[in-house]
């Protein structure tokens, strides 16, 4: 799957849901929508669930996360993110 591809899919299933929702890819990333395009962040290795810094998926090699990627897209998980929704309002 291309980056194009994956990101599509993603921002389709993130758009439909509410604001500060992250959509939990991996133990390590997740995506949120900031109402215009999907952004990446790292969980933070220290607190489970805790959000590090966001990164560009294009500046990593799908096939490394592809077996990841395609448990989220048999069963996607969310969370709510208080702290993302804190980004969020931050960065408006």
């Amino acid at each position: 799957m291309t980056h194009e591809k994956f990101e599509a899919h993603v921002a389709m299933l993130l758009r439909d849901q509410p604001r500060g929702t992250t959509a939990d890819l991996t133990g390590f990333a997740v995506a949120y929508w900031d109402g215009e395009r999907v952004r990446y962040v790292f969980l933070h290795e220290d607190a489970q669930g805790a959000l590090d810094e966001e990164f560009d998926l294009a500046d990593y090699l799908l096939d490394q996360w592809e077996a990841d990627f395609a448990v989220w897209f048999a069963e996607p998980q969310y969370s709510l993110q208080p702290e993302l929704l804190q980004w969020l309002k931050a960065g408006a």
